[in-house]
């Protein structure tokens, strides 16, 4: 079953339930993703590692 699948059954299943509808598929990513690398770039801060800087120079 694919990602887009899996989706639409479980937006049938919320429906009929009554329930909120669950969030698309990757609706999500790039907060998902921005979290990890500033994850990343916090522990190697802590660990006394050089950061490298990001492409908005931050």
């Amino acid at each position: 079953m694919s990602v887009t699948q899996q989706y639409l059954l479980d937006l049938h299943r919320a429906r009929q339930l009554g329930e909120p509808a669950p969030p698309a598929p990757g609706t999500h990513d790039r907060r998902v993703l921005r979290a990890w690398r500033d994850r990343r770039r916090f522990r190697a801060v802590l660990a006394g590692r050089p950061v490298r800087p990001t492409r908005g120079g931050q």
